[in-house]
């Protein structure tokens, strides 16, 4: 375990995913298995203790998909306390919700998150978007660990 306040190794295989809705948990699963099946996915179902978790962990995930709307602990409280973090600020943290709202999205900014995606309904688009969104994450880090950064 590392308790240094500086930043953490991140393990680009591991994916978080904090959703409570047990469909799109699902769906989540069957996309990212379709689509990226070399990725280990973990999920939970609230952001409740979601920092003291990965403050436990030797190396953090490569890649956190967070919902907003969730019982207990908002998603929003969930980013700003990742965000609080100096540990964690490696962490890319993906907002993957249902709201379109233009303020939620700014919100959502302006409290940090590295990517806003809006869940779609039908399947094979939630798939497409989905592998998007990883993809991006991916090459991104891929870049940057080229470039020596």
């Amino acid at each position: 375990m590392t308790s240094e306040a500086g930043p953490r190794p991140t393990d680009s295989s591991r994916v978080l995913v904090v959703e409570d809705s047990p469909e799109d948990t699902e769906a989540i699963q069957r996309a990212l298995r379709q689509t990226h099946p070399e990725l280990h996915t973990e999920f939970t179902s609230h952001g409740n203790g979601l920092v003291d978790l990965l403050l436990k962990q030797d190396e953090l995930p490569g890649l956190v998909f967070l919902d907003l709307n969730m019982p207990g602990v908002s998603g929003h409280a969930v980013l700003a306390a990742l965000r609080a973090r100096p540990e964690l600020r490696d962490v890319t943290v993906v907002v993957f919700t249902s709201s379109t709202a233009p303020a939620e999205v700014d919100a959502c900014y302006a409290a940090g998150a590295d990517s806003y995606v809006y869940k779609p309904v039908n399947f094979a688009l939630f798939r497409t978007v989905l592998k998007g969104a990883v993809d991006y994450w991916q090459q991104s880090r891929n870049a940057a660990a080229g470039d020596g950064a």
